[in-house]
């Protein structure tokens, strides 16, 4: 039941108030012109009440919710073989009294305001057509009561609505705090384990040297990786595409005993990265992820011992789509740093908010790009920068800035920010 429950309650109780209020004109008109057929619509009223106390809110389709509708219209359309044809002239309130609202309410509460508003209006037609096929003119019509109906369906609906959505939100903070505890209990529990293990490897490696040094600084990045992943704040829904590391692309691989493997086309892993229009074909988006994404949980798992990530302690909200084509585009600009920079050369990311745009910038102390080296790759067919980094970013309509000198390459990529609703 959650959080509407109350809602459900109220509507209960307003059902039978307004059944006992119906019951009490009927008994003190006298059963109007005809006893019989008052109480006989008095009694179907009873009981539909009482299975709407039994079937809401437990079952809220269509059928019931439609069946709830019609029976009420019945029993308004009931009132002029009750009352006699004189007095709805006369300006008597309708055998139904104000139990016409229930339904009104709740289709509110069941499916938002345009559902209330949606039954309101069945409900005010047949209510005026009532009045005007008794002999009352039109000019003269009495419309409060569906004046009312109408704000009570859309603001009971819109009230639900927001109910719902504060109530997810809860749900969703229960969780985070949840997985907030689970992770400080796993870091601590890491900590006094792995972590100190890894160190323990590395500086011993150091210190014997030979392949063991290599071991050692393996270790190394996998503790930075670690202690990096232990630290950064839970993800509440993870990314349809998540970006490899940049330590599984730094990680050299030992191909046979005392073979190191080489820094050669094949060595480094390749992201999987959303396809571009004409490119390969790219995973379909799952069709319950969030409409955004923030922008710093996709950029964290590139943090390694010689990447550093730095991001603002705020949210950078990006549609998911575009948040993943930025963080593939990082990828790509580390791609050619492993690539063609000395083994052992630092990255730095640098993600921030600017006015209306979010803007990453990527910077290596590589040996810079030679003047005209991109021109001469795209005549070759070589399209890594061209594809991967500046069309990417022009197909989300942004900028990709490169400034590059002997002691670096600078990479600036700034797309539009995401404008809330």
């Amino acid at each position: 039941m959650g959080i509407e429950g109350p809602f459900w309650r109220a509507i209960a109780v307003y059902r039978v108030a307004s059944l006992a209020y119906a019951a009490l004109f009927v008994l003190g008109a006298g059963g109007y012109a005809r006893p019989v057929v008052s109480w006989t619509v008095i009694g179907v009223m009873a009981a539909w009440t009482a299975v709407t106390l039994v079937r809401y809110p437990a079952t809220r389709r269509v059928p019931l919710l439609a069946a709830d509708l019609l029976v009420t219209v019945a029993c308004l359309l009931a009132t002029p073989y009750a009352q006699g044809p004189a007095a709805a002239a006369a300006g008597v309130m309708p055998l139904t009294a104000t139990w016409v609202a229930g339904p009104v309410l709740a289709y509110g509460v069941a499916g938002g305001r345009r559902a209330g508003a949606a039954a309101a209006a069945v409900m005010s037609a047949a209510d005026l057509w009532l009045r005007g096929g008794s002999g009352v003119e039109l000019a003269s019509l009495q419309v409060n009561g569906a004046v009312l109906m109408f704000l009570a369906g859309v603001v009971v609906g819109h009230v639900a609505r927001l109910a719902r959505e504060a109530e997810e939100r809860m749900r969703r903070a229960v969780l985070m705090e949840a997985a907030g505890r689970e992770r400080e209990r796993l870091a601590r529990g890491i900590h006094d384990s792995v972590l100190q293990v890894l160190a323990l490897v590395q500086r011993r490696g150091a210190e014997i040297g030979g392949e063991a040094a290599e071991l050692g600084r393996l270790a190394g990045e996998q503790e930075a990786a670690l202690r990096a992943l232990v630290q950064a704040p839970p993800i509440t829904r993870a990314p349809d595409l998540a970006p490899t590391g940049l330590r599984d692309r730094l990680r050299p691989a030992f191909a046979a005993r005392g073979t190191r493997a080489g820094r050669g086309p094949g060595s480094a892993a390749r992201l999987r990265r959303p396809a571009r229009p004409g490119a390969e074909s790219a995973p379909e988006p799952d069709p319950g992820a969030e409409p955004y994404a923030d922008l710093r949980d996709l950029l964290r798992p590139f943090g390694t011992a010689r990447v550093t990530v730095s991001a603002p302690a705020t949210p950078l909200p990006l549609p998911a789509a575009t948040a993943r084509e930025v963080a593939a585009a990082v990828g790509a600009a580390l791609d050619n740093v492993v690539r063609h920079c000395p083994e052992g050369t630092r990255a730095w990311i640098l993600a921030e908010e600017d006015d209306d745009a979010v803007v990453v910038t990527v910077r290596d102390e590589g040996p810079g790009i030679p003047g005209g080296r991109l021109e001469q790759a795209a005549r070759e067919g070589r399209m890594g920068v061209a594809r991967s980094i500046r069309g990417r970013v022009a197909d989300l309509g942004g900028t990709a800035a490169i400034t590059s000198s002997p002691s670096g390459t600078e990479i600036e990529l700034s797309v539009p920010a995401w404008e809330r609703a």
